[in-house]
């Protein structure tokens, strides 16, 4: 039987993931960033918690990591070049490692650029990437501890995956993604449909998450920033594409 996955709202906008094996009954959350929402899901499911696999160290994503842990006696995989600022780990984890929640495998993706140690989580068997604050539907994450480069790396990295791997991110940013993106890639006719569905998403309050990574692809300005139209639009026609990805960051980070 294929993994269950439940996605549920943590505070304003952080978005909290529970995956079930259910040949084992190994449940593990994405991250732990706050604890009455992620035991109410667990409650809701009937599901116990096996595991957390965290991707990064700040707050909004660890703050529960050592309450949940206590409660629920969960193994903690955790970055291994976060190792200093994580509490409670019992597994640190690097590029090329592999974990197992109950029969399913996730290979560790290090995607450096939002934080220094920020890492992903792959399954080719399921087709699905929790990337966290790494890359979000039609957005990335700023850069706090890379550089522009370190970030279109990792992005690189998501974006080489099969176009049907469900890409599962740690907030629900896309209405808001959505509306900067198409200021600069308004002649993309698959980013105004994706507009489209979010805005309708959104107004009956339902996530816009999972996208794919072929859909982001298509969408995300910064995964095409190698095409000549977002060059064009942030000026630098010619220049580097790694520049035209700094741009855009740039002018999101403004508003």
């Amino acid at each position: 039987m294929a993994l269950l996955i439940h996605q549920f709202a943590i505070g304003a906008d952080n978005l909290g993931v529970l995956i079930h094996d259910p040949a084992t009954g190994h449940t593990a959350c994405i991250d732990a960033g706050e604890e009455a929402p992620i035991v109410a899901a667990l409650e809701a499911k009937g599901w116990g918690l096996t595991d957390i696999l965290v991707t990064h160290h700040h707050g909004d994503h660890i703050a529960a990591l050592s309450t949940l842990k206590a409660r629920f006696s969960a193994r903690v995989v955790a970055p291994f070049a976060d190792r200093h600022r994580i509490p409670d780990i019992d597994l640190s984890v690097k590029e090329g490692d592999r974990i197992m929640v109950g029969e399913v495998a996730f290979d560790v993706i290090e995607t450096p650029g939002h934080t220094s140690g920020h890492i992903a989580y792959y399954s080719a068997a399921e087709s699905i990437l929790f990337a966290a604050d790494t890359l979000f539907s039609l957005g990335c994450g700023r850069l706090f501890e890379g550089t522009p480069q370190d970030m279109w790396t990792s992005l690189n990295k998501l974006a080489a995956l099969p176009d049907e791997t469900k890409l599962y991110c740690g907030h629900e940013y896309t209405l808001s993604n959505a509306r900067f993106a198409v200021r600069f890639d308004p002649d993309n006719a698959a980013l105004l449909k994706r507009v489209a569905e979010v805005e309708a998403l959104r107004a009956k309050g339902e996530f816009t998450i999972p996208s794919t990574i072929g859909l982001e692809k298509a969408t995300n300005p910064f995964l095409r920033a190698g095409e000549k139209a977002l060059a064009e639009a942030v000026g630098l026609v010619g220049y580097p594409v790694v520049d035209v990805f700094a741009a855009l960051r740039e002018a999101k980070n403004k508003g």
